[in-house]
């Protein structure tokens, strides 16, 4: 999971780009890049870090250009370091390109081990890198043709903006396993952007979704862009972009994120069979949810856990020992308000049990009597390959314990989980989603 957006025929293009990236800065906070066109070269900056740490003013200004495209970094292929930060810039025999990317390439080492073998060089661990050598290798004349033939060789999740020095290039993969939407801005421009969200911090109006399958193409100075149907559709929005990774403003293929994880919440609460004095949401992701459980039931919803905002997302941090941290360091319970009492705890996933385990660990310390922990989602069993960093069964306690078993090992008192179909229902309509964490259906290969 990252952020990539594209921004072109704005002035602006780089400052779109930034306030966009903030925006998302939820989808990755590893690294963060800018690269501009300004006709005739592409500039890049990049960094470790989260955005405001490092742009600014100063160096904001010095990429001008009509064209921008940006990423945040998550890792879930190649390694936490500034080689593998987005976007990838590069010159090539039809000029300056860059290119950023959000999801997964599940056929990485088989392309890159023959790109290697015909003598490419490769600078960084990312699956971004082997779309850069493709194009580059391509024996067609247009960068729109090459771009096309590499994408042929991409089997997996992906949404890819690629700048040259007067066109952006936006795609979106058959299945359209990440989301990308279409905006136009106010002075003229466009955008795209993996969340709605970022229209809404910079005031753009909401076009619509790019389409499974399709490239679309935008020339600097025409109104008008193209639209190519590359692949063939066949929807599969992953669930967890409802679940976990989506800001809960945004919109996701016509679903606001916030309604559908109230619903998850509802779905909990339908069989919840125990008594309780209130619900306590884990912040934020959780939040969602317990509002939809504590409206079902009529009871209270007691913001009894205090979220430090200058601590990042846990579930996306790169080791084990910095998410058991930063689980300290970012919740703090409420004695006062928890003291003598049995409480509803609700989250969005229990993926290692980590989290969870200390959270309710915790809760006890503060003086909670009885914790009910409801999960608004369904146990995930299967690593997702498709842009989630969950590379290995053992990880996953789910994969290697029953639900009792789990329940000890995090010590509630008690531990209920969505259904598949349960959460199906919750996000809504006959389409499919993907849903590979749950039931291991790689649809990809």
């Amino acid at each position: 999971m990252c952020a990539v957006v594209g921004v072109i025929n704005s002035k602006n293009a780089s400052t779109y780009a930034y306030y966009a990236l903030f925006a998302m800065q939820h989808r990755g906070q590893e690294a963060s890049g800018i690269s501009v066109s300004n006709g005739k070269n592409i500039k890049t900056i990049k960094a470790k870090g989260e955005v405001s740490q490092i742009f600014n003013p100063d160096n904001l200004k010095t990429l001008e250009g009509e064209i921008a495209i940006g990423h945040n970094r998550y890792s879930t292929a190649g390694n936490s370091s500034l080689n593998d930060a987005q976007p990838i810039a590069a010159t090539s025999v039809l000029g300056d390109i860059a290119l950023a990317h959000n999801g997964n390439l599940v056929n990485k080492e088989e392309v890159r081990s023959r790109l290697i073998q015909d003598g490419a060089i490769f600078q960084t661990n990312m699956d971004t890198e082997n779309v850069v050598h493709l194009i580059a290798r391509s024996k067609q004349e247009s960068l729109k043709d090459r771009f096309i033939e590499s994408l042929k060789e991409c089997i997996g999740a992906y949404c890819f903006v690629l700048a040259s020095k007067d066109k952006l290039y936006v795609v979106r993969d058959p299945h359209g396993v990440r989301p990308l939407s279409l905006g136009r801005l106010k002075d003229g421009g466009y955008i795209v952007a993996s969340e709605t969200c970022a229209f809404d911090l910079i005031e753009a109006e909401f076009i619509r979704d790019v389409k499974p399958g399709e490239m679309l193409i935008f020339t600097q100075g025409n109104d008008k862009f193209e639209s190519i149907e590359l692949f063939s559709q066949t929807p599969r929005i992953c669930a967890f972009e409802y679940i976990y990774f989506a800001r809960p403003d945004s919109i996701v293929e016509g679903k606001s994120v916030y309604e559908v994880r109230k619903k998850m919440g509802e779905a909990l609460a339908k069989k919840f069979a125990y008594k309780a004095d209130f619900v306590v949401p884990v912040p934020d992701s959780g939040v969602s949810a317990a509002i939809g459980f504590a409206q079902y039931l009529q009871i209270p919803l007691e913001m009894a856990i205090v979220r430090n905002h200058y601590v990042g997302r846990t579930f996306i941090e790169p080791t084990q020992e910095l998410r058991n941290l930063k689980v300290k360091l970012k919740l703090n319970p409420m004695r006062k308000v928890l003291e003598g009492k049995e409480i509803v705890v609700i989250d969005d996933s229990l993926v290692r049990g980590t989290t969870s385990k200390k959270i309710i660990s915790l809760l006890r310390a503060a003086g909670a009597s009885k914790i009910h922990l409801a999960i608004a989602c369904p146990e995930i069993k299967f690593p997702d390959t498709y842009g989630i960093d969950t590379p290995t069964f053992e990880e996953l306690i789910s994969a290697n314990k029953n639900t009792e078993e789990v329940r000890e090992y995090v010590e509630a008192d008690t531990l209920s989980f969505l259904s598949i179909e349960e959460l199906t229902q919750s996000i809504g309509d006959e389409r499919k989603y993907s849903l590979i964490s749950f039931d291991g259906d790689y649809f990809i290969k």
